[in-house]
């Protein structure tokens, strides 16, 4: 059986059992070259259900209670919570394997985990959910659980060729999860396709409706971003619209610009305070976090502010931009995966749709040579089975034969 989710879906629970064997096997050839994981320790099944016997990886920044919670730092080595996440319950409610921890960057923040892109090995797999994207692309496990303050699922789904998705801000438990800044945390998922990623959503128990052909967007101008990605997104633009999608431009790139600018202020002040006990307690040890709370405690109540105004602002303008063209399709990442491991990459096109709180996905673009590139796909609000339909049709397009 291959490690796509649907094929678990499809198999029998001794079938899934035989291939989490497996995975423990593909760990630990491959681990030791990509290092997506912080411990590997599969627990028991408490629940039954459409997920019963399939692995999950869960981001160290996420509680659970008998594996540690490191969140990324030396700092806290060894740490295990009291409890599981309220995220991690509902997986193991449903039957699913909670089989380890993946690497984050240091409090889901800037510092790099060790991990790295299984794509090239010289490259970041992205940040700060490094390991969950590592683990699927790796074909260590179908599914992986992170989180998203900025660009944090939607970025490395991009760089490692996954599928990753951020549902509507406020839509799942965030208990037991680190927090940065409450007006923007928000969970995601990664899977390979995002026809898995919507049998995900339904084993979890949330809506999935019915298909529907809706008008799709693409911002004019395209946004700031490499040649490459310029490139492969007028490709796949140009392939669905010969497959008879139908793409209108939208006039939204200044707006996705002044974001782009407003969320990090928005993370800033929240992350500054809500860390800034932590940093009169370690200092500097915190590394990049601790610049980010002596960074953060300076912006001023009424700057936090005006970021908030301009985001509720652009709330209002996106919601009648989805009245005509219902899903928006934007690049994924400025570029592909840097080659770098100092830097898990910019956040510029994802960080407008996390402030917005729209649910977002990413998927992989067809890319005839080089490293994956994904596209992403935009909805309202609450509008979170509308896009993820809408992406298993426009992977689907994508990927069929001329």
């Amino acid at each position: 059986m291959s490690v796509i989710l649907e094929d678990w879906f499809r198999a029998s629970l001794e079938t899934r059992a035989e291939a989490l064997n497996r995975s423990w096997e593909r760990v630990r050839v491959a681990d030791a070259s990509i290092h997506a994981w912080v411990q590997v320790l599969p627990q028991p099944r408490i629940g039954d259900g459409p997920l019963a016997g399939i692995p999950f990886g869960v981001k160290d920044t996420i509680d659970t209670r008998n594996l540690v919670t490191e969140f990324g730092s030396p700092i806290y080595k060894g740490r295990q919570a009291e409890e599981d996440a309220a995220i991690v319950q509902r997986f193991q409610g449903s039957g699913a394997i909670l089989f380890g921890k993946t690497h984050a960057a240091a409090f889901a923040y800037r510092t790099p985990a060790p991990t790295r892109n299984p794509r090239d090995l010289d490259r970041t797999p992205g940040g700060s959910s490094s390991g969950s994207a590592a683990a699927v692309a790796a074909d260590m496990v179908p599914m992986a659980i992170g989180t998203q303050t900025l660009g944090s699922v939607l970025r490395p789904a991009s760089y490692c060729g996954v599928t990753g998705f951020k549902p509507s801000f406020g839509l799942l438990p965030m208990q037991g999860v680190l927090p940065m800044a409450h007006s923007l945390d928000t969970l995601g998922f990664f899977t390979h396709t995002p026809a898995g990623m919507l049998l995900l959503w339904e084993a979890l128990g949330e809506a999935v409706s019915e298909d529907e052909n809706v008008v799709l967007g693409a911002p004019e101008p395209l946004p700031d971003v490499e040649p490459e990605m310029a490139a492969a997104f007028r490709d796949a633009v140009s392939l669905l619209r010969s497959r008879g999608c139908v793409i209108e431009p939208v006039p939204i790139t200044s707006m996705l610009d002044r974001l782009a600018t407003e969320a990090p202020v928005v993370m800033f002040y929240e992350g500054a305070r809500f860390h800034e006990q932590r940093f009169n307690e370690y200092g500097d040890r915190l590394l990049d976090l601790a610049d980010l709370v002596r960074d953060g405690l300076k912006i001023s109540d009424q700057r936090y502010r005006e970021a908030l105004a301009l985001i509720s602002e652009s709330k209002e303008r996106i919601a009648e931009r989805y009245r005509t063209t219902p899903v928006i399709l934007t690049p994924a990442a400025t570029g592909p995966a840097p080659r770098s491991l100092v830097s898990t990459g910019d956040a510029r096109m994802n960080s407008p749709w996390t402030a917005l709180g729209t649910p977002a996905i990413t998927i992989p673009m067809p890319v005839s040579k080089g490293l994956p590139m994904g596209i992403q796909l935009t909805a309202a609000h609450g509008h979170d089975a509308r896009v993820l339909r809408t992406a298993a049709r426009v992977a689907s397009l994508l990927n069929s034969p001329a």
